[in-house]
């Protein structure tokens, strides 16, 4: 492969994907997915913002350790505390980047930053060059580049260059531009910069255009895409990997010779592991990943593709990990050894004691299920196998039926080793579970966002509820996750699992200004 047709691809799912509202990770879910993302083939993960909060910086350092092939990166504003903490939780990797940033435009030059342009020339200047001590892969990111001036944008990053920037970002952090428009800007910084440096875009999607936007960049130059898993995002979001990836493989005519080292048969997959550790479900229609996304229900349609596969499809499901024609059924008969064998093919790797954990689970819900379906197996590995520490855990639950009098729930709890089992009501049944909760575990939630939906096919379909539950006013909201065929039951699950995760979190969370994203 000639490294000109080479394309980087630069993902930021754990930092700008996590500034999604609702989509908060804790460190062990930043992990797996690092170590998917690995897995998929992502050239650089952008594994947090280090100077944002102690777990920033821990979940930076711990990624640091189990992922050694693609390229761990923090974000780090033209400051000098942030970019220390970023050379200093990125010290253990295999390769390592600092990714630091100003903004460019003169709107947020002048109202946000309130900097003169020669200020901001030498900040940036200092950026780099301080990055450079802790590693020489420095990337560098015209904020707001889409609304800045080319040849304020041509003098600063001549700067950059020269104080040791290898890649230069030019973000269309509002997502103002249109592809015809972000095409020609990057052209012309692409001739300007020749080999100097790597031009990269971030293309956020607040006029849809991120994906668009990027090819678009590709064609004029571009040689990395900073994208997210299933387009997640600061407001309308990133440009979705999926697409990006997916667009240029398909349309290999329009992008001859380009390559990424993304493996596809894992987006699939992935895209799932994200949208159940955040909580966020991509739109039914999703371009790739969606769940109608290779579905077809006209008569028309399902006759063309049934006689030719491609009369209807230009992509096939197999080339994302979505395998259409498995007929291994797996049920409460089934074997560890056929289960293990489920597990590789849909992508997962554990260890023997999850895998041991995992088929316990399995066998639980086989029980209760006459077939287990891949979507229910991924579900459930995804929700059971954390290292979260169970400071509480659901031994039981009882309700009592609303109609028949005052809504009530009596649950029982292990926590330090001793059951705890209490009752009480509320203005609904769940209501009822969440306040016995409460009074349990002496930690007072209030839910911010409420939803169910059923994992796969079937009356018997497991229901996933997600809840987003804030236990401290001055700290941010947590997602829980709760996985049963009783919807009951699965919310009892989730609200648990939010009060564990915040209180794993609460020895590091402890967050500093606010700061925004490129």
């Amino acid at each position: 492969m000639k490294e000109s047709k080479r394309i980087y691809i630069f993902d930021t799912t754990l930092r700008d994907g996590e500034q999604s509202p609702g989509a908060s990770m804790n460190t062990e879910e930043k992990i797996k997915i690092a170590i998917q993302l690995q897995k998929l083939g992502v050239d650089i993960i952008e594994a947090g913002f280090a100077a944002a909060s102690p777990g920033d910086f821990d979940a930076i350092r711990r990624i640091c350790e189990v992922v050694d092939k693609s390229t761990v990166c923090s974000l780090a504003r033209a400051v000098e505390r942030d970019i220390v903490q970023a050379g200093e939780a990125l010290a253990h990797a295999n390769h390592k980047r600092i990714h630091t940033f100003i903004a460019t435009s003169p709107i947020h030059m002048e109202h946000k930053l309130k900097m003169r342009p020669d200020e901001v020339i030498r900040r940036a200047v200092e950026a780099v060059k301080l990055a450079k001590t802790f590693t020489d892969d420095v990337e560098f990111s015209c904020e707001d580049a889409g609304r800045s001036e080319m040849p304020f944008l041509k003098e600063i990053l001549d700067a950059v260059i020269e104080a040791g920037a290898t890649t230069l970002n030019i973000p269309d952090t509002v997502g103002y531009r249109l592809p015809q428009e972000m095409g020609a800007m990057v052209k012309e910084l692409y001739e300007h910069v020749g080999e100097r440096a790597i031009i990269s875009v971030h293309c956020h999607n607040d006029l849809g255009l991120a994906v668009a936007n990027s090819l678009f960049s590709v064609m004029n130059g571009a040689k990395q895409i900073e994208c997210t898993i299933n387009g997640l995002g600061e407001r309308a979001g990133n440009a979705a990997l999926e697409e990006v990836v997916m667009a240029m493989r398909t349309r290999s005519d329009i992008f001859e010779g380009i390559e990424t080292g993304i493996n596809t048969k894992e987006i699939y997959p992935t895209s799932r592991l994200v949208a159940a550790i955040t909580g966020i479900e991509p739109q039914p229609n999703k371009a790739i990943v969606g769940k109608n996304a290779f579905a077809h229900e006209s008569g028309i349609h399902q006759d063309g593709v049934l006689k030719c596969q491609e009369t209807y499809e230009i992509m096939r499901a197999e080339d994302i990990g979505l395998e259409k024609n498995n007929r291994i059924v797996l049920g409460k008969h089934s074997g560890r050894h056929a289960f293990k064998e489920r597990l590789e093919a849909l992508g997962f790797d554990l260890s023997p004691e999850d895998m041991n954990r995992a088929f316990e689970r399995f066998k639980v819900l086989a029980d209760k299920k006459k077939e287990i379906f891949d979507d229910d197996i991924r579900m459930l590995i995804a929700n059971e196998i954390t290292n979260i520490p169970q400071t509480y855990e659901l031994v039981g639950l009882q309700i009592a039926d609303c109609s028949s009098g005052v809504p009530s729930a009596a649950v029982t709890i292990r926590h330090n080793g001793e059951e705890i089992t209490d009752a009480g009501i509320g203005d609904g049944t769940i209501d009822a579970i969440f306040k016995t909760i409460d009074r349990i575990s002496g930690h007072s939630g209030i839910l911010k966002d409420y939803r169910v939906e059923a994992v796969s096919q079937g009356k018997d379909a497991l229901a996933k509820v997600v809840v987003n539950v804030q236990f401290d006013e001055s700290k941010s909201a947590v997602i829980g996750h709760g996985l049963s065929i009783d919807t009951m039951l699965a919310s009892a699950k989730a609200y648990i699992g939010a009060l564990n995760s915040y209180l794993s979190m609460l020895p590091s969370d402890c967050q500093i200004e606010s700061c925004e994203g490129i």
